[in-house]
Formats: C-alpha cells, structure tokens, sequence
C-alpha cells in the first residue's frame, strides 16, 4: 500500500483494486480514466470547436441592408442552398429592403480575414449583391438570392431534426458594437418548445431552441450547428431579463420555410410611393400624407402606413382618411348609413373610433395586399380620397378645439 503522506496516489490505487474485484474486465480503462489529465478533454474539447469552426465558416455571411430612408443595418446569414444560390437570415435582418450586399469569408492561409474595415475598403471585390425573394415575418425568417456565389462558399449542411437540450451548440455571428466579423460563440441548448412572443419586429410564433450562448445585435441570423456542425437553428433574439439566454429558430420551422412556397417581400411604402410618382410628406406620427384634389376643388388628405400589418403569411399595407372629428357620440342613423356604404363599396369601409379626448373620429379605411403593384397603390389612394371626400361634405364636421393634425397623432399613437 502507498504510503500516507500521498492521500491522491492512494485514492488511485485503491479505487483501481475495487474496480479490478468487481469488474476485471473494466478495470485498465477505469484506471486509465482516473488518471487521464484533464488538460487532454480541454485540448480535444478546443480541437472539436475549432474543427467546427473552420467547417461553417465558408457557410457563413455577413449581409448588410438598407431600408427606404438609406438607414443601413447589418446581419448574419448562412448559405443553405448552392443550386439556387440562397442565403438564409432572419426577417428583421433584410427589414422592408428587397436588396441586400452579402459578404462571404475571405479566407487566406486556413485564416479568415475578420476585420470590418477591410470589407468595406474591398466591396468590389467581395461582396455580392443579391435580392430578397422570400419572408416569413411570422417564422423571422427570409431568403436572398444571390446572382453568383464565390467558388470559396460552401452550403451548410441541415439537421434532420431537432436538438436536444442539453447538447452543446456552437454559433458564428457578426456584433455590430465589435470591429471584427466571424465571431465564435459556444453554449447549451436550455429547451426546444413552441414560443408565441412579440419583439421590436412584430409578432412571432415559431419553435424555438432556447440556448445559453451571448447573442448580441447582428448575430441575428448567425449559424447555430451541432457538434458535427449540421444547422440546427439560427439566431435570432437574446433575453431581455436573463443574462446569456437567447432564443433561436428550429431547423423544423426552416426546412418548412425552406419547402413552401415563397411569397415575395412587400416594398417599403416610401418605394412604392416613389415608384408611382406620388407626391407625399411624411407626418410627424411617420405615415406618409398624401394630398389629393377632388372634382369639387377641395382637397381630401389621405395617409398611407409606414410599416405592413401581416397575419400569418398575409401582408397588408393600410390607407386611410380622416372625414370627421366630433365630441358628439354618432347618431343611429349615421351608423345605420356607415355601414350600409361599407357593404357598397368596392374597397375598405367606414370606421368610427373614439381617441383619448373622448372625441369621435370617423375614418374610411381601406386594406391592400402590401405586395400589390405601386398601380394599385395609386388607385387605392385615389378611391380613398373620393369616398371619404364626398362623405366629408355631407357631415359637414364640426371644429373643435384640437386640430386634425393632433387629432390624427393622436389616434396613430393608440
């Protein structure tokens, strides 16, 4: 027996004569194991992640966007079909921008270039312009086709099906508050569960793997692989309460994105707008006004949404306009009118709703399909403007105190 003084060796040794009593075929790997140095799963643990590393990153992108006001924002995405050329990311990445500049890893001597600089400088030469042709606002999720892909990219490789808790997953993202691109990043899926939720991008539903990995701003869309680096999900928000929690898209919801059919991304209001040589400012709420001469020489004002409402795969983009403003609650028989011109008329309805100056607004409004023409844009605006101006003659709206201005700030900010 080992002496006293070396309490550890003893340990060893008799831990070696128990296994070797109970289970002498086990014996030699047991001991073995005991004294294993811990540096050696540290080093193959490193070796796993770096492997994995290098094998996503050619599958990686940074993408960068702009909306209808030129205001850029930046992303992650990740090559997921090389036939069709398609680079998968989240739908608040591309935002209501139908074009997008991809950047794929420059990769030199087994290192990428990581920083942000050197890309900008390098546009030309690195970037690809492609364009948005799928969204599901519902899922946050979108496609970006683009014209030609670098002969370094490689299609990631999807997951047949879900993740379990427990397993380590690692991720590659591009933060915008750092300098460089092709950040790693390693956690453990926490859950994998339906989640129903609301963000700063609208309304989402979707399965979620919820992971504890530190998802910052411009990860989102970033690969989140498995240990033989197979996509399981994507980024695509972190907790606003827990530190280190964030929530990501299953691979179910993107092969069932991937697989449907693919309904375009609506243009921004202000493209549209543009598009159909409209002449528009832009309201202190952020909608857009439109001024609109009528038969009669009166002018009828009529606005049209910044953002597109959406209910699962529909989108739709609202136009409105304001006909009377009154203290006095409707009568029966305007109602009783209202709503029997609603049923009348080829697009949209009458609305009566009442603001937080207890005032009563009465509204027409109509609906149109967000991916629908600028032509259709144009007419939708001008049935709007006739319909609310020959009704706005005959209630002859009372003045109050509060101008139309307000009163329309008003109802938008409900």
């Amino acid at each position: 027996m080992f002496p006293k003084k070396n309490p550890i060796r003893a340990f060893r040794y008799g831990i070696h004569r128990l296994f070797s009593r109970l289970f002498p075929a086990m014996a030699v790997t047991a001991a073995c194991l005991l004294i294993t140095p811990p540096s050696l799963f540290a080093e193959e643990s490193a070796d796993t992640s770096t492997n994995n590393y290098m094998k996503v990153l050619p599958s990686t992108t940074w993408i960068i966007t702009a909306n209808s006001e030129n205001e850029t924002s930046t992303g992650t995405g990740v090559f997921v079909d090389a036939e069709r050329r398609l680079v998968l990311t989240n739908a608040h990445v591309v935002g209501d921008s139908r074009s997008a500049v991809v950047f794929f890893p420059d990769i030199k001597d087994g290192q990428p270039a990581v920083k942000r600089k050197g890309y900008l400088d390098q546009v030309l030469k690195l970037a690809k312009p492609g364009k948005v042709v799928a969204v599901d606002r519902k899922r946050d999720l979108a496609l970006i086709e683009l014209s030609d892909v670098p002969k370094r990219a490689k299609a990631i490789t999807l997951a047949d099906r879900s993740i379990l808790p427990g397993d380590k997953v690692d991720l590659i993202g591009n933060p915008g508050g750092s300098d460089v691109l092709w950040v790693y990043t390693s956690g453990t899926v926490r859950s994998v569960y339906e989640k129903k939720f609301s963000s700063n991008h609208g309304k989402h539903e979707f399965k979620v793997v919820e992971t504890q990995t530190p998802i910052k701003p411009g990860d989102s869309g970033g690969p989140v692989v498995d240990a033989d680096g197979k996509l399981v999900a994507i980024a695509q928000s972190f907790s606003p309460n827990f530190n280190l929690v964030s929530f990501c898209v299953d691979i179910t919801e993107i092969r069932a994105f991937l697989s449907s059919s693919w309904k375009p991304a609506p243009l921004a209001t202000a493209t549209l707008l543009k598009d159909a040589d409209i002449e528009h400012t832009v309201h202190s709420t952020g909608h857009y006004q439109v001024e609109r001469k009528l038969k009669s020489g009166k002018t009828q004002t009529v606005f049209v949404a910044k953002d597109t409402e959406y209910f699962e795969r529909a989108d739709i983009r609202k136009v409105w306009s304001l006909v009377s403003v009154s203290k006095d609650e409707p009568t029966s028989e305007l109602m009783m009118r209202l709503m029997r011109q609603s049923s009348a008329t080829k697009i949209g309805g009458w609305a009566v709703e009442k603001n937080g100056s207890d005032e009563y607004l009465i509204l027409y409004v109509a609906k149109l399909d967000a991916t629908a023409s600028d032509e259709a844009l144009s007419g939708t605006i001008e049935y709007v403007a006739r319909i609310a101006g020959a009704m706005n003659g005959q209630l002859k709206p009372k003045e109050t105190k509060t101008s139309s201005s307000e009163t329309l700030a008003a109802w938008l900010s409900k």
